[in-house]
């Protein structure tokens, strides 16, 4: 559970921590290029775009133009053959204009979602790579969706009209040299004011806030995931006020910065508005001025309005640029990410693995942790060693501790006094993508990416092989479904792992923890939604795939199983009220025997009803 108690701590994603604003100029340019490289193979087609885009604005003001001398010169009622040509240019033109624009996004966006269908893959490959267990599920979506967006919306909204509008202004001001040099010196300087000196205004004045809108709206994408699957482990822990706060300070900071960004961008737009009737007005003084005609002094200003609006596209492909660049910076941070976090070891094909030789040894002492002010702590002063190879199983009944304790043990909430310590180093001290390459493994409601089987178990650890899925997959229980289906590891399961049972959803889960296979193994809630026969096999299986030397902390409400354990330990109101061996426990009066008579019980009939 990744909520806390007031205030939320920082994590990915939250607005607490250091915000992207980034982007020292040398990350913004990798980003870029990143961008650029990936759309290399669709290079054709994003310049035929492009040039698409440019013959539509070019045929939108040439429409203007021929509009313009048609209308003036049918005023002075000359022979009809004089206007026919003009009459029929205006049809071809409005016509073209549709079927250019329409052709335009035709190639535009074919170019883009090919293009964005690879950017996804190898997003979410990097992820996988990276251990997605450092980022939080809610910071995961908004690098798959919104961050991949923002390189759509690059080559979308940024590179092709921008590049449009600088060719047409060219050939506007080429037009007008034919007509009238010193018109089209007017038009020159319009046209830079509005495709260079105000694009470099709104880049100004929106950056700093565009720069924390990104890391915001992850944030409450994370919010978002955190108050609604989260729900009942918020009330729980009486947390659910303090998240709904946190959640509302970072929706109002957000709605705060887009509000600024509108007022900013209204003002950057009149001011274009301002710039194209000046334009317009220093051209008709030229063409006066040189003694051109009255007609063509209509055509050239007329002219002058639509190149300028042409040129005020890269306003607001300014604007969009500004705003994606925290996006973008993410995902080049991912697609760049070619070698393995400092940390990470590498193995022998290059890709970054855990330590799992084992011989780590996690200890708590006199562990509280309190979420409310005034309120019973959720842990009083538990203490716990789990030395290398050791295995532990945490029980008790709904609101024990249990999930606090497995918060506490992955970082996700610190105590409030006591001490948690991972090879005498406090847990505090590990970086967050650190921690899990060495603490890690189910915990309650894993998230099952709308993937295929193999990607999915991938997350636990990149690079492994068929024999290493299999291992994990039968120790899960779940090899024999995998095989049974079509498509085998590349079936996929649907969001949220829609597509297979809450059981399978379980094994699946499990496997991809086993396949992390981390020094201390945590395994909260392992056989959540199995009948009581698979749970024991799968249970069993589960701690016997666990590689010699590592430690397992099991946290369950499910007795049967625990015989071969080391040792039980029972909390109840966040204190150990018994612990010992399974035969130690079930000799002695108390909660545990007399849980583990009425679970035998229960599932002794079970199984006598079950066909």
């Amino acid at each position: 559970m990744s909520a806390a108690p007031e205030p939320l701590p920082a994590g990915p994603g939250r607005s607490g921590a250091a915000p992207v604003t980034g982007a020292t100029a040398s990350g913004r340019t990798t980003a870029e290029r990143t961008v650029l490289r990936l759309a290399r193979p669709y290079l054709r087609r994003l310049v035929g775009a492009g040039l698409l885009a440019a013959a539509t604005e070019f045929a939108g003001l040439a429409l203007m133009a021929t509009a313009t001398w048609l209308l003036m010169s049918a005023a002075g009622r000359p022979p009809l053959d004089r206007l026919t040509v003009a009459i029929v240019a205006v049809r071809a033109l409005a016509i073209s204009r549709g079927v250019f624009r329409y052709t335009e996004r035709l190639a535009g966006h074919d170019a883009v979602l090919r293009m964005i269908t690879d950017v996804r893959a190898r997003v979410f490959a990097a992820l996988a790579a990276r251990r997605t267990a450092g980022h939080r599920s809610g910071d995961v979506l908004s690098r798959l969706v919104s961050d991949v967006e923002a390189v759509q919306d690059l080559l979308l909204r940024v590179l092709v009209p921008g590049s449009a509008a600088a060719l047409v202004g060219v050939l506007a001001v080429a037009g007008a040299a034919l007509i009238s040099p010193a018109a089209a010196g007017a038009l020159a300087v319009g046209l830079l004011i509005a495709g260079v000196a105000l694009p470099a205004l709104a880049t100004a004045v929106t950056r700093r806030n565009a720069a924390e809108v990104a890391p915001l709206r992850g944030a409450l994408a994370t919010d978002a995931i955190d108050l609604t699957h989260g729900a009942a482990d918020l009330a729980a822990f009486g947390a659910t006020d303090a998240a709904l706060r946190a959640a509302e300070q970072r929706a109002r900071r957000l709605a705060r910065l887009e509000r600024r960004l509108a007022a900013t961008g209204f003002a950057v737009d009149a001011a274009g508005v301002l710039v194209a009737g000046l334009t317009a007005a220093a051209v008709v003084l030229a063409a006066l001025a040189a003694g051109v005609p009255g007609v063509l002094v209509g055509v050239l200003a007329v002219g002058a309005l639509a190149a300028v609006e042409v040129a005020l596209a890269l306003v607001s492909a300014a604007r969009q640029w500004t705003q994606l660049r925290p996006g973008l910076t993410r995902v080049a941070a991912l697609l760049d990410g070619d070698t393995p976090p400092a940390a990470a070891v590498v193995d022998a094909d290059g890709t970054a693995d855990v330590d799992r030789a084992g011989g780590h040894e996690l200890r708590f002492v006199d562990v509280t942790v309190r979420y409310r002010a005034g309120a019973a702590p959720a842990l009083d002063r538990v203490s716990l060693a789990l030395p290398a190879g050791r295995r532990i199983a945490v029980v008790g009944p709904s609101g024990a501790g249990k999930s606090t304790l497995a918060a506490v043990l992955t970082g996700a909430v610190r105590p409030a006094s006591g001490r948690v310590t991972l090879d005498d180093r406090d847990l505090s001290s590990y970086a967050e993508e650190e921690l899990p390459r060495t603490v890690g493994g189910l915990l309650a409601e894993a998230y099952v990416f709308h993937a295929t089987v193999r990607e999915n178990l991938l997350l636990g650890r990149a690079g492994a092989g068929e024999e290493e899925l299999s291992a994990a997959a039968a120790a899960a229980g779940l090899l024999e479904w995998v095989r049974a289906q079509p498509a085998g590891w590349d079936t996929l399961v649907g969001e949220e792992g829609g597509q297979l049972s809450g059981g399978q959803r379980q094994r699946l889960a499990l496997a991809r923890a086993l396949l992390a296979a981390p020094p201390v193994l945590v395994l909260d809630e392992p056989t959540e939604g199995l009948d009581p026969t698979a749970a024991d096999a799968v249970l069993a299986s589960a701690l016997a795939a666990t590689p010699a030397g590592h430690s397992v902390l099991l946290i369950t409400h499910r007795l049967s199983g625990l015989a071969e354990l080391d040792e039980i330990v029972v909390l109840d109101g966040g204190r150990v009220i018994q612990r010992g061996s399974h035969a130690e426990l079930v000799a002695a009066p108390g909660w545990y025997r007399d849980q583990w008579l009425l679970q035998a019980a229960a599932e002794r009939g079970y199984l006598a009803l079950a066909p």
